[in-house]
């Protein structure tokens, strides 16, 4: 009787109730398939982190006296999809019966259970242990008629239920559910950056397989010095290091950016998560018992800012997915049709914020929220960026990027191309944002106060075109209504050339 169970790369975690326990008849099976390098193309960084940080889990298992089956991108046997690969090892072991734990991305949800379905051994689906709330816990707790799903909603009960930062009578600490109004703050070089807590492995031999393997992917390797952790001790430490170091000032500054840093107090622990190293559980909890202890050093509103991103948005961005998949991944309610320019692959803008965050995202494979938000995603908002084309840039691009967080945060929260569900109001920002949150404007070669002259910065001309093109859509919604009522106040020439300036813009893209 001998059990096959499949591993996802994305599914680390040595804590499962799986390896509880040493059973010869359980056979393990890993791999490193281009059909999981090939369906988007990655970051380099990306692909080198995953690969390794599974064969270290597979060499972990096989210490505690696991059987593991590992198939590596370069092994002659691979055939380099799940279906072929398991039947290999069904034949090899003589398997009579498959398990595999629950996908996180609806494409690997549909072939692992058709392949399950046909496969001819008796079959079962486990949990994967490591979310707080089921697939479905989102789309129970709203009306299923509700026009669009409002993530504080779903946030106070997953507070009840975990008790996370709430007093003994029910009510929550503070006396107040969201403290995102003092979360803020821009970093001007005071207060110091924290030591960085971050990794240097060496994976040139890692990185030379997979190129040889043929897998094409863009982005700086840093096969030398590879800062990510890749195994569940070094997630750990890397938890702790934040904790002590970067929690103390996350809250404040959550929303800066600067070009001296490319983390400010960021924890930058959501690879480790995604990839379930961690769990979200021991990352609130070891945040919680740190401002506990010391409440004077950690702010109620910086503990809050920084539990709300895990068990609130986290969570709710997965019920979303599940809820609204496949449908979702194609929302273009604003019809938006233009490609992304070239310099999304290179960096390569005169646009100073943009040079700057997708420079970083290239050569590090991460940036923090604001950045993706608030810089990039406005950018592609209001130039008119098909929105998939921005999605799958984002998926690719970003080493914490799997599809059921990355998909609704991009389609939704950035692109508002679900048409308002997941977010009341579009996520863009003109350059005075840019300018107050970050030194970016500074020395750039368009002016952030200008919006009709030759050197006005884009992203002004793009932002008033925007609500100029789309006012019919926003006229009535009170969370943006001044933006679009500045706009129809404009003087006709004004709106006139800005519509004119923006379509130029257009034009040159790939030069600006």
């Amino acid at each position: 009787m001998a059990c096959v169970r499949l591993i996802l790369g994305d599914q680390l975690n040595d804590r499962h109730s799986w390896f509880q326990h040493v059973d010869p008849k359980i056979h393990y099976v890993m791999m490193e398939v281009r059909s999981e390098t090939d369906y988007v193309k990655h970051h380099a960084q990306k692909v080198i982190a995953i690969f390794a940080a599974m064969r270290a889990l597979a060499d972990h298992l096989r210490q505690q006296g696991h059987s593991v089956h590992y198939f590596k991108i370069s092994d002659a046997l691979n055939r380099q999809n799940f279906a072929e690969n398991l039947q290999l090892i069904f034949s090899k072991v003589k398997a009579t019966r498959f398990e595999y734990q629950e996908p996180d991305e609806y494409r690997l949800d549909e072939e692992l259970l058709r392949f399950a379905r046909s496969c001819g051994l008796p079959f079962e689906v486990k949990s994967s242990e490591h979310f707080l709330d089921t697939r479905l816990g989102v789309s129970q707790h709203f009306q299923p008629q509700a026009k669009r799903w409002l993530m504080e909603s779903y946030y106070r009960v997953i507070r009840k239920k975990t008790g996370y930062l709430m007093d003994e009578d029910g009510s929550p600490n503070g006396g107040k559910w969201n403290f995102d109004t003092e979360n803020r703050k821009p970093w001007r070089g005071s207060p110091p950056l924290p030591k960085s807590w971050d990794f240097s492995h060496n994976h040139l031999s890692l990185w030379q397989e997979i190129q040889k393997a043929g897998v094409k992917t863009f982005g700086e390797p840093s096969a030398d010095s590879f800062p990510w952790p890749l195994n569940r001790r070094e997630a750990k430490t890397q938890l702790k290091a934040f904790v002590e170091r970067g929690l103390p000032h996350f809250g404040d500054y959550e929303d800066a950016m600067h070009s001296t840093s490319d983390r400010l107090f960021h924890s930058r622990l959501s690879f480790a998560l995604n990839v379930k190293m961690l769990s979200p559980r021991e990352v609130v909890e070891a945040a919680i018992a740190k401002q506990k202890a010391n409440p004077k050093e950690i702010s109620l509103a910086a503990i809050e800012g920084f539990v709300r991103q895990i068990i609130g948005w986290r969570e709710y961005i997965r019920g979303v997915y599940w809820a609204k998949m496949p449908d979702y991944r194609d929302g273009n309610n604003l019809q938006h049709e233009m490609p992304l320019p070239r310099w999304f692959w290179d960096g390569e803008t005169q646009m100073n914020c943009l040079r700057h965050c997708l420079g970083q995202s290239l050569s590090t494979a991460y940036a923090h929220h604001i950045q993706r938000l608030m810089v990039i995603g406005t950018f592609c908002l209001s130039a008119g960026i098909h929105p998939r084309a921005v999605e799958q840039w984002f998926l690719g691009v970003y080493i914490d990027a799997f599809e059921w967080v990355e998909l609704p945060n991009v389609i939704g929260m950035s692109q508002h191309a679900d048409g308002g569900f997941l977010a009341s109001k579009p996520y863009l920002c003109a350059a005075s944002y840019i300018g107050k949150m970050s030194d970016y404007c500074s020395d750039c070669v368009y002016n952030p106060k200008d919006r009709l002259g030759p050197n006005a910065c884009p992203l002004n001309v793009f932002y008033w075109d925007f609500w100029l093109r789309h006012q019919h859509r926003f006229s009535n919604n009170p969370r943006i209504g001044m933006a679009v009522r500045q706009a129809k106040a404009m003087k006709p020439e004004d709106k006139k050339a800005i519509r004119e300036r923006a379509e130029a813009l257009r034009a040159k893209l790939d030069h600006i």
